[in-house]
């Protein structure tokens, strides 16, 4: 398929979430951005070929870590594309430079993502197109907002409060995937993998350690924190003291997919058997520190 499925966001649900058989590790796996049904309304909207739409597609990203389940940690992945909302946001960054009428005072106009145009809404793709071809009215954002931003939280905070309840704690693994242009960012040699916790505010560093080491020994390229350091769900939490633990992987497009016309490539089944076993490994990690809790960062 190299356009965007047309599909309302109400017809099926707007969530994919697999339980495991049994809740073995004290992991939950999200994958936000790979969500591939797009809305006729928002086809009808945009200025831009349904090519183009996905370039702010994190393709495939649910189905590299589909295996999650059946190590025993729950995956939640978005139907809905980013383009369209993003649940990586606050529920209320846009840009009224986007919309018609005024916008409620509650709403964070001033974030840096509302400036680089890559808000809740965003107003571009991720190679800088504008995405509509008028204005959109406050109206539109709140019936998205109620009816795929909150939905995707209430359910996230579900799983890692029934995470937490069960184990003591959480690791909470927010997927991603990059531009293969984009890893080379801020002097990097071609990243393969950038992990991101809020430089240390997220996860504890014997957490990203472990992932980082695992990677490493995989041949895989790994940095830290550039160019992503972790979005708003690895912020929000994301709070080690309290053994609640949130990491961001972003994986280089390239490793897996062509990124010309959204196809897979044979790298595809490596990087899946890989991330497999990342699950599997930092579910071990967390067990054991849960077990023994680590000491604070501080120390």
């Amino acid at each position: 398929m190299d356009g965007p499925e047309r599909r309302r966001p109400a017809d099926d649900g707007v969530l994919d979430l697999r339980q495991p058989p049994r809740h073995a590790i004290p992991l939950v796996v999200a994958s936000p951005h790979s969500g591939a049904d797009y809305p006729d309304d928002f086809l009808a909207a945009a200025r831009l070929d349904p090519l183009t739409l996905r370039r702010s597609e994190d393709s495939f990203v649910d189905a590299i870590f589909a295996a999650a389940p059946d190590l025993g940690a729950p995956l939640l992945a978005a139907r809905f594309p980013r383009a369209y909302l993003d649940v990586n946001r606050e529920a209320w960054e846009l840009d009224p430079a986007m919309f018609s009428d005024l916008l409620p005072g509650f709403v964070n106009a001033r974030s840096p993502r509302v400036r680089m145009g890559l808000g809740t809404i965003a107003r571009i793709v991720a190679s800088g197109e504008e995405i509509y071809a008028r204005k959109l009215r406050f109206a539109e954002a709140r019936q998205r907002v109620d009816a795929l931003y909150h939905p995707y939280h209430h359910a996230l905070r579900r799983l890692v409060d029934e995470t937490e309840a069960n184990f003591g704690g959480y690791l909470l693994l927010d997927c991603h995937s990059m531009p293969s242009a984009a890893s080379a960012v801020g002097g990097q040699d071609g990243a393969d993998i950038v992990l991101g916790d809020c430089y240390g505010a997220s996860c504890a560093p014997h957490i990203v350690e472990a992932a980082r080491a695992f990677l490493a020994r995989r041949n895989f390229a790994v940095v830290l924190n550039a160019p992503y350091a972790g979005g708003f769900t690895t912020g929000h939490y994301g709070n080690p003291r309290r053994g609640r633990q949130a990491l961001q992987i972003e994986i280089n497009r390239a490793l897996y997919m062509d990124e010309r016309c959204y196809r897979k490539t044979p790298g595809f089944d490596r990087l899946a058997a890989e991330m497999t076993g990342l699950v599997a490994h930092l579910g071990q990690v967390m067990l054991e520190c849960l077990a023994a809790p680590l000491r604070p960062a501080a120390e």
